[in-house]
């Protein structure tokens, strides 16, 4: 009997702890009608009307168009609504508890792993997936760590079952770890914290082009099968794009030229802290950038208090297609503000409606995933949410229906279940 006890007491615990059970595919055509619509585009259409069925958006326009309403009908007067927010270079569900090592599968041993696929890894149970949903984030790209050449990323959305019912696109680009130009003192051994050039930037640098070079003459004898130098060669035919991970001014000019010299045909800088200090050049070589996390401190003492947060203002209006990115500490669980980061540049100088753009079309248009996602659009996926009020604000972003291809998803987290348990507790 007490061996029965135990069995019963551990599954209530499986089944109380267990993430929100994905939603059903769209059984029937949904109307959102009389809500504000942010198309992700820079376009509004106030009053609208939005109709999907079996996962597509099929109409979107007015609502004082005579047009028949489709299925069920949702009034959304009063509320906003918005595409799904996309969250580029995350570790989403490759880590769960930071200090648990068994929780922690973002990364590989060695250094130059292209061919590690991190979408394999990529835990759909996990709860700090599910607590970003509440904030409009509904998809991500599953990005791996450490190392010179990390892995493999593939993007998702996040209410599946497992990892090949989340994909959106599978192993859309690799991860590169750009050498820095320059290095900080170690404090634990008693160096200065200030800056210093890397002396050792050449020779790392030359080792990554010697990779190059290695898997090319791979290529050309045609030996027998290597992973590592197959994944590489997927940079050169387009199948595959080069996210190199970079901050200062003379890296990124010295990865975008790396990148031109190895034929690679779609590359995108990611972090990009001094790109503003290359925006012609950037723009001229057709580079995008996933900025680094807005919510941030300058890096430097002479710089300008407010410089990450008007960076993203900077780069737009000198022409680069900007997404924004939210990798450092607590990525995982910091991805949810990912909003917030997006409404900080529009307080700080950029239009609203194009703040948006950097989390939702930009994003799409940087990860090759545009076409299906990132806008409200007749044919593409209704990935989609309703807010009460400003999706960028943490003071009205409220999500009460938030949909992924046409399915009306969960919006309970382990977050929303304390809360509503807590404040029962205290009569509230």
């Amino acid at each position: 009997m007490k061996h029965i006890s135990i069995i019963a007491l551990l599954f209530f615990t499986l089944i109380t702890n267990a993430q929100q059970t994905p939603a059903d595919k769209q059984n029937e055509p949904i109307t959102i009608e009389g809500a504000t619509a942010h198309l992700g585009n820079g376009e509004v259409i106030e009053n609208s009307l939005i109709m999907f069925s079996e996962g597509k958006i099929t109409f979107i326009g007015s609502a004082m168009l005579r047009i028949a309403r489709i299925g069920k009908v949702i009034d959304g007067t009063g509320k906003h609504i918005y595409p799904g927010f996309i969250a580029p270079n995350s570790t989403l569900g490759l880590a769960e508890i930071d200090a648990v090592r068994a929780t922690r599968d973002f990364d590989e041993v060695g250094q130059m792993n292209p061919h590690i696929r991190s979408i394999i890894a990529y835990n759909t149970e996990s709860k700090v997936v599910e607590s970003m949903r509440p904030n409009g984030v509904l998809m991500a790209q599953i990005t791996p760590r450490g190392g010179r050449i990390s892995g493999t990323s593939s993007i998702v959305q996040l209410d599946a079952w497992n990892w090949e019912d989340a994909i959106i696109k599978e192993n859309d680009g690799i991860h590169l770890n750009w050498p820095s130009t320059y290095s900080r003192g170690r404090w634990w051994l008693g160096e200065p914290a200030t800056l210093t050039k890397n002396k050792n930037y050449i020779k790392q640098v030359t080792a990554l082009k010697n990779y190059f070079s290695n898997a090319n003459a791979y290529k050309a004898k045609n030996t027998t099968n290597n992973k590592p130098f197959d994944a590489i060669l997927e940079l050169e035919n387009g199948n595959r794009t080069l996210y190199i991970h970079v901050d200062y001014e003379k890296g990124i000019t010295d990865a975008v030229n790396f990148a031109k010299e190895n034929n690679v045909k779609k590359m995108v800088i990611v972090g990009g802290y001094e790109a503003n200090n290359v925006s012609a050049f950037l723009k001229q070589n057709n580079i995008a950038v996933l900025l680094q996390r807005t919510h941030a401190l300058p890096n430097n003492t002479d710089e300008d208090y407010d410089l990450p947060y008007k960076l993203a203002n900077q780069l737009v209006n000198s022409g680069v297609l900007v997404g924004l990115e939210n990798s450092g500490d607590m990525e995982r669980m910091n991805t949810r503000n990912l909003p917030f980061l997006a409404g900080t540049c529009a307080a700080h100088g950029l239009d609203k409606e194009v703040a948006l753009s950097l989390i939702t079309l930009n994003t799409a248009k940087i990860l090759g995933i545009d076409k299906q996602v990132g806008s409200l659009e007749v044919g593409k996926d209704a990935t989609l949410f309703m807010s009460k009020g400003d999706a960028l604000d943490m003071r009205t972003n409220i999500i009460d229906k938030a949909f992924i291809q046409g399915r009306e998803i969960s919006l309970e987290s382990h977050q929303t279940e304390l809360y509503k348990r807590y404040s029962k507790k205290l009569g509230n």
